[in-house]
């Protein structure tokens, strides 16, 4: 388990256009359910063509998501409010070249987490992994604070608000340092129900996926592939 307050050895610098696209200007802290009934009528799964982002664009009830892999491991993902769902396109693709299918939904609201969750168990995936950045972590809060055991881990990118009524799975919260709900991460990762809840915090103050684009994206990108890698049913 990462110590509560592990920090990344690389120095991330403070630019301008940290915070640009975010949202609501905050950043994220990582702190280290079965979805089948969740959605009336199950998911859509007409494939098209592949979409922007590298991933193979899907319809599914009420949007659209693409989708990279077809491995046992599902990891769905929520973007930022400011970003789309081929924002993660490069964490997607090394999620994929594992074990891994990773689903990015366009609707990150809670309706839409719900809908993700139900076209990854269709596509028969031994677990399901919840990754969001900011109002798509704030989105997966509701969903799993209102169904505890829905998804198999969490891992949040700069949640903004705290919840209760999680379950056990095993949680990481990931934010910088400077944001100003890099508490929101630490309070998520000590109140929160099981054994494992990890908080990793990075220096600077970039919000959501920004962290990824930051001087220490690719350490945090490590982070996130090491822990989905521990959690893999493979």
């Amino acid at each position: 388990m990462l110590p509560r307050r592990a920090r990344s050895v690389a120095v991330v610098l403070v630019v301008a256009l940290a915070l640009a696209g975010c949202g609501d200007g905050r950043s994220e802290t990582t702190e280290c359910s079965d979805g089948a009934g969740m959605c009336a009528g199950g998911p859509t799964t007409t494939t098209g063509p592949p979409g922007d982002g590298g991933g193979e664009r899907i319809a599914v009830d009420g949007g659209e998501a693409l989708v990279w892999g077809d491995g046992p491991q599902g990891v769905l993902l929520a973007h930022g409010a400011a970003f789309d769902a081929a924002s993660w396109q490069d964490l997607a693709t090394r999620i994929s070249e594992g074990d891994g299918t990773a689903l990015a939904v366009e609707d990150i609201s809670a309706d839409g987490i719900r809908t993700g969750i139900e076209a990854l168990r269709a596509r028969d995936v031994a677990q399901v992994i919840l990754l969001g950045g900011s109002a798509g972590a704030d989105a997966i809060l509701e969903v799993a604070s209102a169904d505890p055991g829905v998804a198999d881990g969490l891992i949040l990118l700069s949640p903004n608000r705290e919840v209760e009524g999680l379950g056990e799975e095993p949680k990481l919260f990931i934010a910088s340092e400077g944001e100003p709900v890099s508490d929101v991460a630490e309070t998520l990762a000590e109140s929160a129900p099981g054994e494992e809840n990890d908080t990793y915090l990075v220096e600077g103050d970039a919000h959501a996926q920004h962290i990824l684009d930051a001087d220490g994206g690719p350490g945090v990108a490590g982070v996130i592939l090491a822990r989905l890698d521990r959690w893999s049913p493979a």
